[in-house]
């Protein structure tokens, strides 16, 4: 049966498995090269196994301690986060955040469970909207906080993620192969007719509108089930759907950013800290390709 493990031992085990030297980790940790040396055996014991083979030039991972550093950057990292939100100092009052229905499903909850678990006495409202209400709101005082899409690149703000949008199909429906083209778009919308549409007639593609609606939910469903396609996010295609590139003979739509834009008049230590949520809510979509 193995012994617990101790945190300092696997902070030591990651310093050597990162350096592949003894003194090296040594100094990273603050310790001498004999405590380090104490430290790793100390946990090889423990454990029943050897970490590291011992060559002239350094040290490298056997192949079981190679399956103990995800786990050990596990729990030093939950220990790391743990000692961090402790130390912070729980923030209070009201927080009003805009953000696209693009990401209401996914960035949303995340920023929101994670702030209210850390600061539980702040009071947020949350509005999904169209990005031109969203500004109008920021301006009126109605917003701390607002995501938006930036299409002409003038909006100002923090740029969180650049998010192309794209036409999409159904796997199973096809639907792109037709003639003329069964789309979907939202209803009274500027942006659909400035790009959405106009992609398609520089392009030469006749098109006819089979669905309107108000919401990417809508535009989604109606492309999931086969009515039409449409003009989505590239991060928000549905699993059973894929993007029309140029090889399918589709243009890519518009390369928007998605900007956090804050109230010009006011902001507070709970905006401040909702901002930062939200950005690192963001920040994992930033890799999308």
């Amino acid at each position: 049966m193995y012994a617990p493990l101790e945190s300092d031992l696997l902070r030591t085990f990651l310093a050597v498995a990162e350096t592949g030297n003894f003194t090296r980790a040594a100094d990273d940790v603050g310790r001498t090269q004999s405590a380090v040396s104490m430290q790793i055996k100390r946990l090889e014991e423990s454990l029943g196994e050897a970490l590291f083979e011992r060559g002239p030039r350094g040290v490298a991972l056997t192949r079981r301690g190679e399956q103990l550093v995800p786990y050990a950057h596990r729990i030093v990292g939950l220990l790391d986060e743990t000692a961090a939100a402790m130390r912070v100092k729980p923030l209070d009052g009201p927080v009003r955040i805009g953000i696209p229905e693009e990401y209401s499903q996914t960035v949303l909850p995340r920023a929101l469970a994670a702030f209210s678990e850390r600061h539980p006495a702040v009071e947020v409202t949350v509005r999904c909207d169209y990005s031109v209400h969203q500004i109008a709101a920021l301006e009126n005082d109605e917003l701390d906080l607002a995501v938006v899409f930036d299409w002409h690149e003038r909006a100002a703000g923090e740029v969180l993620l650049i998010d192309p949008t794209v036409w999409v199909t159904s796997l199973t429906h096809r639907l792109h192969e037709r003639a003329p083209l069964p789309i979907a778009v939202y209803g009274n919308s500027e942006w659909c007719t400035e790009f959405a549409i106009r992609s398609l007639e520089q392009h030469g593609l006749g098109y006819r509108i089979a669905f309107t609606c108000d919401t990417s939910g809508g535009l989604k469903i109606a492309v999931s089930s086969g009515l039409a396609i449409a003009a989505l996010s590239r991060s928000n295609i549905p699993a059973d759907c894929r993007e029309l590139t140029a090889e399918d003979g589709f243009p890519m739509v518009d390369s928007s950013r998605v900007v956090l834009r804050r109230n010009p008049y006011h902001s507070s230590p709970a905006v401040e800290g909702m901002a930062e949520m939200i950005r690192e809510a963001f920040r994992p979509m930033s890799l999308y390709p």
